[in-house]
Formats: structure tokens, sequence, C-alpha cells
């Protein structure tokens, strides 16, 4: 689906461009403004109540949200998904699960991706990344993909939102050489990290984010609980990566944006501050990182 269909039907169901005029009375303190910094609103079980989503989440105080896209299609929705709402922003790219059985040479592709990064409400370049889990995808594929999509964050100049399952190792490699020509920029987050205190020393070493979600509230989740605590304050983010990863109290459930508060309260306890203190430095973080302008109440 292109641009132009999909505006049609945003248009025709009476989705308000920014709910934040509607005039709701937010449920948390007129203090909170969270970011989530990853949640896929294009996804069908969205399609019917996006409008109710958005609205929950503004009432639990979430002023802005990066919808990244997964391919050409989901990062074209992401774009007009950020130019229907004031408090969607956009990334766009291939995650590596989307490249398909016989992607072929990238620059074709990312041509389309250059095009839409230059809309003044993306924010990054993503999901982007590699994926051994899976096995859908040669290595070689993926890791040609992610070095293209690399470079064209730096013709950019935007951030990048990495996904990495099952491939610390050669995704180390890949955003070494990176980053050692990109220093003093913004270079970009690890989502949903749920690696090692060692896996997350070397990202920040390079100068990226640490992004956490749902699973960080989970029972058994101590591990990843114990690296969190150790990750330097000025380079944690929060997110929901909507609508998977379901938080608790919620887990089983559809995840959400307004969700993204738990995952907040959670990382309050493990740094052992209030939650107004986490809301605002991860917030801080969201906004340097993606360069964020916020909806306000």
């Amino acid at each position: 689906m292109r641009l132009s269909r999909l505006a049609s039907r945003l248009q025709g169901s009476n989705n308000p461009a920014c709910l934040h005029n509607r005039g709701d009375s937010p449920t948390v303190s007129d203090s909170i403004q969270l970011v989530d910094t990853h949640c896929h609103l294009y996804q069908p079980v969205f399609e019917h109540t996006l409008e109710e989503v958005i609205g929950r989440a503004f009432e639990r105080g979430v002023r802005a949200m990066v919808v990244p896209g997964l391919d050409l299609e989901t990062s074209e929705k992401a774009v007009l998904l950020a130019e229907t709402y004031d408090s969607i922003f956009a990334a766009v790219g291939f995650h590596p699960n989307s490249l398909g059985p016989d992607p072929g040479d990238p620059s074709k592709a990312l041509r389309a991706i250059k095009g839409l990064s230059q809309h003044p409400k993306v924010v990054a370049i993503g999901e982007i990344g590699l994926d051994y889990y899976r096995d859908r995808i040669p290595p070689a594929v993926q890791k040609q993909w992610l070095s293209a999509q690399l470079i064209l964050a730096s013709e950019v100049g935007l951030p990048v939102i990495l996904h990495n399952r099952n491939s610390t190792h050669d995704m180390l490699h890949a955003l070494a050489l990176w980053a050692r020509d990109e220093s003093g920029k913004r270079l970009g987050v690890l989502h949903s990290f749920e690696g090692s205190q060692d896996d997350a020393e070397a990202l920040i070493r390079l100068g990226f984010y640490i992004g956490f979600s749902g699973p960080l509230t989970y029972k058994k989740a101590d591990e990843l609980r114990s690296v969190a605590a150790k990750i330097p304050s000025d380079r944690i983010l929060i997110e929901t990566d909507s609508p998977f990863l379901t938080p608790e109290p919620h887990r089983g459930k559809r995840n959400e944006p307004g969700y993204v508060l738990h995952v907040c309260e959670q990382l309050a306890l493990i740094l052992q501050m209030s939650l107004q203190d986490a809301v605002r430095l991860t917030t801080d973080n969201a906004i340097h990182l993606f360069q964020l302008q916020l909806a306000q109440s």
C-alpha cells in the first residue's frame, strides 16, 4: 500500500491530526512526559483501534512515539502516521527478516528509503540489523544490507535503530567498523536489549544507547535487571516494541505504547530513583538521540 492509499484510509477514519488537542485529562501527573522509542503502530492489530491506543498512551503520559519501519511498505506507513499525528515520529529501513528469499542488491530499495528519510518527521534509519535466530536470510546477505543501511544513515545524518538476535559478534564487528568514522555523532540504539553486561558495555563504548522493553519487567529477568542497573543513565532508553513483548502486569495481551509507563516504573526501581526522575532521564535521552519535539498537554 502506497502513501496516497493509506492517507485516504486515515482521512476517512476521522483520525485527528493531533490527539493532544482533544482535551483529554491525563490519568497520571501532568509532569510525566514519556517517550516510547519503538512501537509498530501500523500492524494490523491496531487497524481499528489506533485512535484509542494513542489516546490511552497520552493519558498515561506518553508524549512521543517512534514508529520504525520493517520494509518499504511499512516505512511508508510509519511516515504517514507521523504526518497524521503530532506525537508520532518515524524511522525507515529494512529489518533483516523482511528482506525476502532473494533481496538482491540493496541499492535500488535503499534509494526509496533515502527519499523517505528526507521527511522532517523521520528521526532514524531503522529497524535494521541482524537476526540469526530465525535462519530466514543468509548471514552474508543480512550483513550486506546492514552495512548498506549504516552507510545510508551516515549519508542522511540520522541515527540507527538496531535489531540483534543471536548475532552479537557480527553485529559488534559491523558497528565498530562503522562507528570509528562517526565520532561525535548520534549513532543509535540497540533496541529491546536482552544481552549480557559485556555486550552492553561494548555498545556503550562505541557510542550507542541501550533500549529496554517489556522483558525488563518479567519475573525471571533478574540478569537483565542487573545489566540495566549498570548502564550509564545518559545511555538508557525505554520502549514497548508494540504490539510485542508486553510488560507485566499485562503480559499475554496485546502491547501498546501506554504500557511504556510500566517499563519506566521498573527502571525507576532498578535505578533506585523516583518515577519522575526515571521519566526525565529516559525522555531527555530520547530527545537528544532522535531530536524530538514533544506533544504538549
